[in-house]
């Protein structure tokens, strides 16, 4: 009998594809994340495994490196599928142990032609593989003395590499870090250098009480980890830090945190540090952290990333910091030829996701690293132009929108005609979304049942 797993969060492609499959001879058989897909696959043995790289429960990647470890899995004909195009997701899944990578939205025909093939193998006929995609470019590389309960503060606003200096005084060089004080909890949301001034401030304000600390992780990507070496709390054997993130295509997260730590790149190692490190990686995609509910979301940028949203007793904050739209990435790519209907409105449900992710958030901070010009030069990269950003928090009809992850190479007076602009498309949305500049030190209360305050601008 000819048998296939798919093994995919997405229930309209399972339902879709498997009739599909069904009606054609195929006997199939379906999981809606990565355990209950290993533990099927284990179970079933079957000819053909379909994969998606980015699900709940065991990524695709360490799906397909757990297959092939699997002596009763060895025979088994391994497809990765996803719809992120970047040239890392299908280099990642052919060297976790996939035998083809296949871009969605998946093209019912030539999928079919590979199962048919698949299973003449069994017969004796060798099988073809022909990767479906080619490379795609390269990625690039405060005080208040009074509080309120709740709120978030921007430690690290940057993208790529911290760039300090006078022009980059209003805004702020240091990368990616953002503190949320909700419901009771301390959380962190990522730790480029702008955590290093954020556990100096924390040492001071708590003058050597033991911290309960929740740091999560987007993604591993340096600009999001490189300053926690430098966090002051970490150094204190009276405080727990817990750092939560989604598992990588290949390293552990704490492998990520330890690598860097590793000599000859700094002095001490992460195990040397004497402070309560804890890591969890997260499988599920909505979690707790004390009372703050929170959900998590696969967003487009290279390798394994996600977007955070936090629903708490005074109001909602959603944070991704690195995203591209799928439907902009796609309709501009000519590295694949002519982009097919289908394949746009594969890229338009992908997005939709997101849209739904962040509808009526609060509070949004979300990647706005290029000007319109600079983008079409750029596509492919992971990061979103200020007009597409603009117009997703428009349509999600958030209530606040931050600009964030700013580009290394933009100065102050750059950045407050971004933010100009960004406000004249909110006009022309006429919804009242409010838009500000990500700046280092800006302090967001979070107030129940009331729109956040305007704060002050950096622009004019």
């Amino acid at each position: 009998m000819k048998t296939v797993l798919l093994i995919d969060d997405d229930t309209e492609l399972r339902e879709a594809l498997g009739a599909y499959l069904c009606q054609r001879g195929w006997e199939v058989h379906s999981a809606a994340d990565g355990d209950r897909g290993l533990s099927l696959a284990k179970q079933l043995l079957p000819q053909v495994i379909l994969c998606d790289m980015y699900m709940p429960c065991g990524n695709g990647f360490r799906v397909c490196a757990a297959i092939r470890e699997e002596p009763a899995l060895k025979a088994a004909f391994l497809v990765a599928m996803s719809g992120n195009m970047f040239d890392d997701t299908r280099r990642n899944a052919l060297e976790a142990g996939a035998d083809e990578f296949m871009l969605k939205p998946l093209q019912p025909r030539p999928l079919l032609e590979l199962l048919e093939r698949v299973s003449a193998a069994r017969e004796g006929k060798p099988i073809e593989t022909t990767p479906r995609i080619t490379s795609t470019p390269p990625p690039p590389v405060a005080d208040s003395t009074s509080k309120p309960v709740n709120f978030i503060r921007f430690w690290g606003v940057r993208g790529s590499i911290p760039t300090p200096g006078p022009t980059t005084i209003r805004y702020g060089g240091n990368t990616a870090c953002v503190e949320l004080r909700a419901d009771g909890e301390l959380i962190i949301l990522d730790a480029g250098t702008g955590i290093r001034p954020l556990g100096m401030e924390l040492m001071k304000e708590f003058k050597g009480e033991p911290l309960a600390i929740s740091l999560l992780i987007t993604h591993s990507h340096w600009d999001h980890v490189q300053g926690f070496p430098f966090f002051p709390p970490a150094y204190n054997p009276k405080n727990q830090i817990g750092i939560h993130g989604f598992e990588g295509a290949w390293a552990s997260l704490e492998g990520v945190f330890s690598g860097q730590m590793e000599s000859p790149y700094f002095p001490i190692g992460l195990q040397q540090m004497p402070g309560n490190i804890h890591f969890k990686e997260l499988r599920e995609l909505e979690f707790k952290i004390g009372k703050v509910r929170a959900e998590a979301s696969f967003i487009n940028h290279p390798g394994v990333t996600v977007g955070f949203r936090f629903n708490t007793s005074t109001g909602s904050i959603a944070y991704l910091p690195d995203h591209e739209s799928c439907f902009r990435m796609r309709s501009l790519s000519t590295s694949q030829g002519p982009v097919k209907p289908e394949e746009l409105a594969f890229a338009r449900r992908e997005d939709e996701k997101t849209l739904r992710f962040i509808q009526g958030v609060d509070v949004l901070i979300l990647d706005a690293q290029y000007d319109v010009e600079e983008y079409r030069s750029r596509v492919g990269w992971g990061h979103s132009c200020v007009d597409d950003t603009v117009e997703l928090a428009s349509r999600a009809k958030a209530k606040k929108l931050f600009l964030f992850h700013h580009d290394p190479a933009h100065d102050d007076d750059k950045l407050d005609v971004m933010v100009a602009h960004a406000r004249e498309i909110a006009a022309w949305h006429g919804n009242n979304l409010q838009v500000e500049g990500a700046r280092e030190g800006l302090l967001v209360p979070l107030v129940a049942n009331a729109p956040a305050p305007a704060s002050k601008s950096a622009s004019p």
